[in-house]
């Protein structure tokens, strides 16, 4: 199990050190769709805890500090 974790990490780290702004520009795509749900009568818990825009920010950042990183 922790041999299968290992090449996962790895493997994922390897296609985000090539794709560097891949993480931020899917935190700023949640973050444009918490604001376009809005205004759109669905959603629900997604729209009323912004979760998309929280999720967005922290996948933003994450995503900026490990393209520092790699």
């Amino acid at each position: 199990m922790l041999n299968m974790f290992n090449r996962f990490l790895d493997a994922t780290s390897e296609y985000i050190a090539h794709r560097k702004g891949l993480l931020p520009g899917l935190g700023i795509l949640f973050v444009v769709m918490n604001f376009v749900l809005q205004f759109i009568p669905i959603g629900g818990v997604l729209i009323e805890a912004n979760l998309l825009l929280h999720l967005g920010v922290v996948l933003a950042i994450l995503g900026i500090m490990l393209a520092w990183i790699l």
